[in-house]
This record gives C-alpha cells, sequence and structure tokens, in this order.
C-alpha cells in the first residue's frame, strides 16, 4: 500500500523541523512542493536529493492524475508547503480530498506534525488558548467587511481569541478595518501581531489595535503576519 506523507517543514528557521520529517523527504520516492525553489532551500540544507515536483492551487488536473496514478503504482510520496504545515490555509486538503475519494483505503495518509505558524504565535500570545477560532487570511477583495465582522461579533458574543494570517500589503488596512468594526460592538480588544516568526527579523507586536498599527507603521512592513485577537 502506497503512503502519502503531509509533512510539516520550518516556517522559517531551517533547524525547526524534526528527524522523521527529514528520514521521511529523504526516503520518499518523490516530493509534492507548493514551489520547488522554495524547497531546493531546504533539501539542500539537509543534502536530500529526493526528486520533487509542484503543486499548488493552480495546478492542472493532469498533474493530479500523475499524483494519483503514482499512488495507484505504489510510490511513497510526501507533500509540502512552502512553510509549515500543509493543510493549514494552502491547498494541500484539495488533494487530500481528491485522493480518498478516487482511491480509498488503496493509500495511507499520514500526518508529520511539525511546525505552524498558527500555533507557534498561540504559544506566545499570553491570551487563553484552550478554545479559539482559526479563520485564515481575510477576503482580498468581496466579503472583507463580512470577514471582519465575524472576528468582532464572535469576541462579543464570547471569550475566544480569533486568529487570522495577513500579508505585508495589506496587514494596516485589515487592522484598520477590525478597528473600525470593534468601535460599531464597543469593543477594544487586545492583539498579538507576529511578523517573520522563526526568522532573522522576528518581531512581535502587543497591544491595542490602535497601538500595534502605530508600531507597525514605524517598521519596515515585510513577511507574513499572524494576528491573534482577544476580547480582554
Amino acid at each position: 500500500m502506497s503512503i502519502l506523507y503531509i509533512t510539516a517543514t520550518p516556517i522559517g528557521n531551517l533547524e525547526d523541523i524534526s528527524q522523521r520529517a527529514l528520514r521521511i523527504l529523504a526516503e520518499a520516492d518523490l516530493i509534492l512542493c507548493e514551489d520547488t525553489r522554495t524547497a531546493k532551500k531546504l533539501l539542500d540544507y539537509y543534502q536530500i536529493k529526493t526528486l520533487t515536483i509542484s503543486y499548488h492551487q493552480h495546478s492542472r488536473l493532469q498533474k493530479i492524475e500523475f499524483i494519483i496514478d503514482s499512488l495507484k503504482k505504489g510510490r511513497n510520496l510526501a507533500l509540502i508547503s512552502d512553510a509549515g504545515t500543509p493543510g493549514i490555509s494552502d491547498p494541500g486538503n484539495a488533494l487530500i480530498k481528491e485522493i480518498t475519494e478516487k482511491l480509498s483505503d488503496q493509500v495511507k495518509i499520514i500526518p508529520i506534525p511539525g511546525p505552524s505558524a498558527l500555533t507557534a504565535a498561540a504559544s506566545i500570545s499570553g491570551f487563553p488558548m484552550d478554545k479559539f477560532l482559526f479563520l485564515g487570511f481575510p477576503p482580498t477583495k468581496r466579503k472583507r467587511k463580512k470577514f471582519f465582522e465575524e472576528i468582532v461579533r464572535q469576541l462579543a458574543d464570547s471569550k475566544y481569541p480569533v486568529i487570522f494570517y495577513e500579508s505585508p500589503h495589506r496587514i494596516i488596512k485589515s487592522l484598520k478595518e477590525l478597528e473600525l468594526e470593534a468601535k460599531t460592538y464597543n469593543l477594544e480588544p487586545k492583539i498579538l501581531a507576529c511578523r517573520e516568526l522563526t526568522k532573522k527579523f522576528e518581531t512581535i507586536y502587543r497591544g491595542t489595535i490602535r497601538e500595534v498599527i502605530k508600531k507597525i507603521e514605524k517598521d519596515i512592513i515585510k513577511g507574513e503576519f499572524t494576528v491573534i485577537i482577544n476580547k480582554a
């Protein structure tokens, strides 16, 4: 029976990878990568010579059929994203769904756990994280207002923190939209905004939304953000 390993890789620091993940990547017949150029940096660092092919949200049906055919032939594949755990705000789950529907019990799908910006940020937040809501990336155009309304409504109705990701190009815009929605509920929540987690220029911002906006505006805005917002 073939195996598809869902393999977590570092979100920044290349040392943040398990021995098990390194073994799986070295032993796999093929590594499916979000971007082969990004994967090459990690694989070269650990001198892993396994063949790679790209798989991402825009991959054509022909590529998916090739992956399924490889599994049918008994090959063991490893799926990695550009950073972190596949399936968390990336197209990994779409591939897993396709494979489970077409191959059913002909393939094992095994998680190789590891780094995730989601858990890294939660671990240092200081907020109660026994329960939280994760919403991924906000829409880039339509339904943005609804997205931030959902966050604030969640805070108003309960005490659960909310986590979302954002790009450096839209972080200020998103925080201002979030601040505006919070005012409609007469809330002044605290937030944690993490930039470049585990990398050389890792920066952690804490405070009210307004305070964090001012801090970010003073810096060079680079790298994706993980934001946690809490009612108290």
